[in-house]
């Protein structure tokens, strides 16, 4: 065996270890799960509807996020400008804050009698207990995923086309909607699929923002505490087998194609 291969090797089982650290809990709690129990959740109202919610509120926060992040993170990857560092530090501030301290801080802005709430309240606009309050939480948490990953799509792409679109009269718009974005769309709209994959399993800053209604990761808290982990396995073991599907089957529609 060369060094090389002993290398690997080694590489190989120290990675291997990391995979079972992954793939153990998901296994024990899908096995764990009687087929009984799984189809008592699976036709469960209260679980089906808090599915629905938990998936409708992520897709909401991804467009919402796709709709600011993606301009951002292409000025972010084109463009040299005084306080850039800052902006992408902010960006990347919602990794590293616990989400409680998160769902507190978003609480003072966006409550009742927060910065922002009470002055939206009026409008019809509220967030505590309500589906606006589960999209602020997941959009604060998981951006810095879609914008992150845009980023570096954009960056991978020569400028030199756009100034070739440029050159031949397109627009600086038409440049980048022609030209980058579909280029770019596989980075792009994996930092997407990343961001509502992480959205989908958010807790902490939704709990405190808004209770009602509840979220799958929420639901799941509430029967363990009220009623063991008995109760919670089932619906956790659903939201897993749900998720998992969608985002493979996601993924795999964002694979290239090899001819």
């Amino acid at each position: 065996m060369s060094r090389q291969q002993a290398l690997d090797l080694l590489f190989g089982l120290l990675g291997s270890l990391l995979l079972l650290f992954i793939i153990l809990p998901l296994v024990s709690i899908l096995l764990g799960t009687t087929t009984e129990a799984f189809i008592l959740a699976l036709t469960d109202p209260e679980v089906l509807n808090s599915i629905s919610l938990t998936f409708g509120a992520a897709l909401i926060s991804t467009v919402l996020a796709a709709l600011t992040g993606i301009p951002l993170a292409y000025l972010l990857a084109r463009r040299k400008f005084r306080g850039k560092h800052l902006v992408e530090a902010l960006v990347n501030l919602p990794v590293i804050i616990p989400h409680t301290a998160a769902g507190v801080a978003l609480l003072l802005v966006f409550g009742r009698r927060g910065l922002l709430g009470r002055g939206l309240e009026p409008l019809g606009l509220v967030f505590t207990d309500n589906l606006g309050g589960i999209v602020v939480g997941m959009l604060f948490v998981s951006l810095p995923f879609l914008v992150n990953m845009s980023r570096e799509a954009f960056a991978l792409i020569d400028d030199e086309l756009e100034r070739v679109a440029l050159t031949d009269g397109a627009t600086p718009w038409q440049a980048f909607w022609y030209v980058t974005l579909p280029l770019a769309w596989r980075g792009v709209m994996g930092g997407a699929l990343m961001m509502w994959a992480r959205a989908i399993s958010e807790f902490g800053a939704v709990v405190i923002l808004s209770y009602h209604p509840k979220i799958v990761p929420v639901l799941v808290f509430e029967r363990f505490q009220g009623y063991g982990l008995g109760a919670a396995q089932p619906v956790a073991a659903l939201l897993i087998v749900i998720a998992l599907a969608v985002f493979l089957c996601l993924q795999l529609a964002l694979q290239p194609r090899r001819d």
